[in-house]
């Protein structure tokens, strides 16, 4: 568990990273084994999703246990999560990469939009894909499907570490999703990941410009000849960055 909380001037700064920074910067502190594998986002979004981990585990449902008369009651654990996932949080489901069944449906992520949830994030499916797509909230599942959660996963567990497509999520972790996917950043590691990804996005937009101009890569990235870095903090000086 963490006492630690996202600030509002660490959020703007993550939101203007990408996953792929973020997994170097990890990487470099030994950390290899961050990224949720196997979830995709329902739609691309144009804003990043960035908050910090509520979570949500599901085991195998077991079917005398199960029934659909348990959603009667009011203490139902994913319910509960909808209910209780803070603003500004995402929500994130473990389902053992169990996608044959529905972690939510567009009824409960929408609820959990309209309270001011960051994302949503699963490692099984969700159901009414279409109309989660639609939402302004980024959300990430691993496929669409129909069946109810019930039929598959009994959900035991609010705010407990889980693991989210083999990730190890602990609760008040930040996640990073864009397009490519979704990190995990542990939670004492968030405010140095985002200073030094923003670093690290200023000077691959300076690479990027350097090739698209024809530029050879050797030397350039990294930029181990002299002649680049100087480059490179005139670009910045130009540009502001």
């Amino acid at each position: 568990m963490s006492d630690y909380i996202l600030s509002d001037e660490t959020r703007e700064k993550l939101k203007k990273v990408s996953t792929a920074s973020v997994a170097t910067a990890l990487y470099k502190r030994g950390l290899r084994n961050q990224f949720v594998q196997g979830v995709v986002p329902v739609e691309r979004k144009p804003v990043t999703m960035v908050g910090q981990a509520f979570t949500l585990r599901y085991i195998p449902a077991r079917e005398d246990r199960n029934p659909i008369t348990v959603f009667r009651n009011r203490d139902h654990k994913q319910r509960v999560a909808v209910e209780t996932c803070p603003e500004g949080h995402v929500l994130v489901m473990d389902a053992r990469k169990d996608s044959r069944a529905a972690t939510a449906g567009s009824i409960l992520i929408t609820r959990l939009a309209l309270r001011g949830a960051a994302g949503v994030v699963s490692d099984g499916g969700v159901r009414d894909a279409a109309g989660i797509a639609a939402l302004d909230m980024p959300a990430y599942f691993a496929r669409p499907s129909a069946p109810t959660n019930l039929t598959l996963h009994e959900a035991i567990d609010i705010n407990v570490p889980i693991s989210c497509g083999d990730a190890p999520v602990f609760p008040g972790d930040v996640m990073l999703g864009d397009g490519d996917g979704v990190m995990v950043i542990p939670a004492h590691l968030a405010e140095e990941i985002a200073e030094e990804c923003t670093g690290m996005e200023s000077f691959e937009d300076f690479v990027l410009e350097q090739v698209n101009a024809g530029a050879a890569i050797i030397g350039l990235y990294p930029a181990t000849d002299e002649e680049n870095l100087t480059k490179y903090a005139e670009w910045r000086k130009r540009t502001g960055r």
